[in-house]
This record gives C-alpha cells, structure tokens and sequence, in this order.
C-alpha cells in the first residue's frame, strides 16, 4: 500500500514537474519568437526603407541613361539628314548637269540634222545632173557610133558571151586533157598490172559438138533400121545429130549446151562399146546425164577454189558448173567468170578495196546465164533473184544488177566488176562478134554525129575505136569543135553499149583558093 501511494506520488510529481517545464518552455518560446518578431519587423522596415532608397536611386540612373541615349540619337538622325540632305543636293547638280549637256546635244543634233538635209538637196541636185549628162553622153555615143543603145549592148553581150566562149572552151579542154591523162595513166597502170597478173585462156568456144568416128560405117549403125537409134538418142537428149559427107565425124547442134554434153558422152561410150541399139542407148544417156551433173558439181566447186572464194551455198555451186556449158558470144561463161573475178580481185587489192569479195561478185555476176535457157527474163534479173534466194550480201547483189548499167552501182566494188566484165568481154579473142552487129554499130556511131548542128559527114573507122566528124568551118568555130566533141562523147555514151572507149575527133579545115593569072 504505501508502495502504491509513493508510486502515485512520484507520478503526480513527474507530472508536475512536465506541466512546469512545458509552462517555462512555452515561455520561453513565445518570449524568444516576441523577440525575433520585432526584430523581423524591424529588419523589414530597414530593408523597405533601403529598396525605396535604391529604386529611387536606380530611377534617377534610368532617366539620366534614357536623356543621355536620346540626345545621342537626336544628334545621329541630325548627323545622318545633313548627310543625305548633302547627297541629295549633288544628285540635284549632276541631273542639272546632265540636263544642260543633252540640251546642247540636242542643239548640235538639230543642227546636223539641218546639214544633212542641206546636203541631201544638193545631192539630189547633183544626180539629176549626172543623170542630165549620163543621157547626153549616150545621145553623143549614139550619134557618133551611129548605133543606139540596145544595138551597143547586143553588140557588147555578143563580144563578151564569145570571150567567155572561148575561154569556157579552153578551160575545159585544158581540165578534160588534164583529168583525162592523170585517169588514163592511172587507170591504165591498174588494168596493166591487173591484166598481166591474170593468166585467161584466148580461145572463143564452139557452139557446137563434132564427135569423131573411127569409120564412116559406124554412122550407118548410129542411124540404125529405119532411123531407130537416131531418133531414140534426139529423143532422149533433145539434141539433133547431123550426119552428112563430113567425113568420119558426126555434128550435134543444140539449143541447151548440157543436152548437147549428154549426147556427146553418151554417142562416144556407145561407139566404144560398140552395141547400138535404143535399149542400150537408153541406158547410156542416163549414165551419160549422171556423169555431167557430177561434172557440174565438180566444176562448180574447182572454179570457187580457183578464184578463192569459200562458202557459196551448194546450188550456187552447181548452177556455176553448169556456166561451163554456156557461151556469150563464142565465150564460155564460167571462164569468163573465172576471168572476170580474178580481174577484180586484182584491181580490188590495186586500190585497198575488200579482195575476196570483189572475187565473189566477179565470180557471181553473170550466174542468171546459167538457167537463162529455162528461166524467162534477162540474166542479170535471174542472176538478181537467185543471189537474193541464197543470201548472199547486198554488195555482191548491187555488183550482179549493175554490171550491165542497167542500174547506178552503189559501191566501188560493184564498179571494178563492171570494169572486170568490160575488159574481159573487149580483150583480144575473147568473143566473136557477127558482121551484122558490127556493121550496125558502125552506122549507129555514125548517125549520132551526123544529127549535130554543123556536121557535114563522118566516119567510123578502127572497128568502131574511132569516129571522125568533119564540120563546116562557116558554122563551126574553133571554140565550138571543143564542146561539139564532148557533146558527141556524151551523146554516144548515153545511147551505146560497147567495150572499151571510142575516140571522137572533130576535124575543121577551111580553104582559100586563087588563081594566078
């Protein structure tokens, strides 16, 4: 029990003693916070009173900053509009300047224009003068010439037209021999050297085929009992066998050189096998026929290894082996192909042109003779037709179709063809020409001279090489047998068709004669 009351006493003193201590710290507190609230204030005032201090300070600094930018940029703007003010002032004084100077030139302007015109009138004045005396020196001219104006003209233009034609005539004389002897020595070097380095037979073919007998009996068993062997073997070849006093020998004669080929293996294998009859006849012309289509073959591809030249489609092959049998003229056409490409190829390589296909545009270019005998129209458009049919290349085709003129060669190559053809058609023994063409060639050549203005006769001599046209000298001057002669060159050209070139002279000769008495 007394332990309770001591406890319950040491709680109430605790007790106490906390409310006083809480009593004495509020005190406390409040006396230290009335304290530091009055010092607070007091600071504040102080502070309040400072920044009063310093604003009215800071506002005195700002006006005084303000004044003092102000005058500065009043005294700039004064600066600035002096400036400008002093500029616009020069400006003022060049546009017065200026003014005062294009018043002048305007007065000199003015003033040369007044001249002008002055000296206008006085030219005006002057060529009415000229013009006054221009036409008494023509009525003067006239009356002392006694020609009027329009003669003295027509007399002048006539005077100068003959000078310019005469000169005209030598210029072209001169140029036409000058060109002509550079062409000439050049041409004729290239064909020279061409023509020696080609080696060509000069023998004209036959057009037809004698075949030997060892004896005049045998023509009797070649005729057989009542003309049946001969009649089987033009049957079966299509070629006529003349039998006649011809002694030991029989003549075939055929449109078609193969036919006639068949027929004369076919008669020598039956005279040497000596059984002659229509069954066996029969049997050799087959034989016969198989033998020249392989000769075909062979002759075809002997003449493209000759000339050099590969890859010709094989039925271009064979249509050239069957060239062999066909002559132009007495000539025989793959010989003359044969000829023709080696010339090509040799004037080719003469002036740095494609040789081996000029060879093969040679070689091709009369190729339309080999089925012209079965194929209507001419060789050149069959030729034309097959090469186009076997691809070959436009060059080669241009060569085929223009070698005859019929149309403008396109390349340098298909003009060495035409100039290969030419020289092989033309050279010596190449071909044989009838009486008839020649002589209707020579009345030709004749007739283009004699319808030109002034020509009295004239005559074709040297084989047609050459014409001499006589002119009449009243109607024909010097100058004129120039331009006559060109004329006539070009006329000829345009009109024939031959081989080589034909010479024109054109000869004027005048006579006076007196007697003596």
């Amino acid at each position: 029990m007394p332990i309770m009351i001591s406890i319950v006493i040491a709680v109430a003193l605790a007790l106490i003693v906390g409310v006083i201590t809480h009593f004495l710290t509020v005190s406390s507190l409040k006396s230290n916070a009335e304290s530091k609230i009055g010092n607070a204030e007091t600071k504040a005032r102080e502070i309040i009173d400072d920044a009063v201090k310093t604003a009215e300070t800071t506002k005195k600094e700002g006006l005084l900053t303000v004044q003092e930018e102000s005058i500065k940029a009043k005294s700039e703007l004064e600066k600035e509009t002096k400036e400008r003010r002093a500029e616009v002032s020069r400006y003022e004084k060049r546009v017065l300047s200026k003014e005062e100077s294009l018043d002048k030139k305007s007065e000199a302007i003015e003033q040369r224009e007044a001249k002008f015109a002055q000296k206008e009138d006085q030219l005006k004045q002057k060529e009415a003068r000229v013009e006054e005396l221009s036409q008494k020196r023509v009525q003067e001219l006239e009356r002392i010439s006694g020609l009027t104006s329009e003669q003295a003209k027509e007399y002048l233009l006539k005077t100068v037209e003959e000078d310019v034609k005469h000169d005209t005539a030598k210029m072209i004389k001169t140029l036409e021999m000058q060109a002509k002897e550079d062409a000439d020595k050049k041409a004729k070097e290239y064909v020279v050297t061409a023509i020696q380095r080609c080696a060509a037979d000069h023998v004209a073919e036959t057009t037809i085929s004698v075949v030997q007998l060892p004896s005049d009996e045998m023509k009797g068993r070649i005729i057989g009992r009542e003309g049946r062997n001969i009649r089987t073997l033009e049957t079966m070849t299509g070629v006529e066998l003349i039998i006649d006093d011809t002694p030991e020998a029989v003549v075939l004669s055929g449109f078609d050189p193969i036919r006639r080929e068949v027929a004369r293996i076919a008669l020598e294998r039956l005279i040497v096998d000596g059984r002659i009859h229509p069954a066996r006849i029969e049997e050799m012309v087959e034989k016969a026929q198989k033998e020249v289509e392989t000769m075909i073959r062979e002759e075809g591809e002997a003449a493209a290894l000759e000339v050099g030249v590969p890859g010709i489609h094989p039925e271009l092959i064979r249509l050239l082996g069957r060239m062999k049998f066909r002559t132009s003229y007495g000539q025989n056409a793959l010989k003359h192909s044969i000829e023709v490409a080696q010339l090509s190829g040799l004037l080719a390589a003469e002036i740095g042109l494609d040789v081996r296909m000029a060879k093969r545009a040679g070689l091709l270019h009369d190729i339309g003779k080999s089925i012209d005998h079965d194929v209507e129209g001419s060789h050149i458009q069959i030729g034309v037709d097959l090469c186009r049919k076997y691809k070959e290349s436009a060059t080669v085709i241009n060569a085929v179709e223009s070698h005859h003129g019929d149309v403008e060669p396109q390349t340098l190559i298909a003009c060495v063809v035409q100039a290969a053809d030419t020289i092989s058609a033309a050279r010596p023994g190449a071909r044989r020409e009838t009486l008839e063409t020649y002589t209707n060639r020579l009345k030709q050549l004749e007739d283009i001279a004699n319808q030109f203005k002034g020509v009295d006769k004239s005559f074709a001599i040297q084989a047609g090489r050459e014409i001499r046209v006589m002119v009449v000298p009243e109607q024909v001057s010097d100058a004129d047998m120039v331009i006559m002669a060109r004329d006539i060159s070009k006329q000829i050209e345009f009109e024939l068709e031959y081989p080589g070139q034909i010479k024109v002279n054109v000869i004027r000769e005048s006579r006076v004669s007196d007697y003596a008495k």
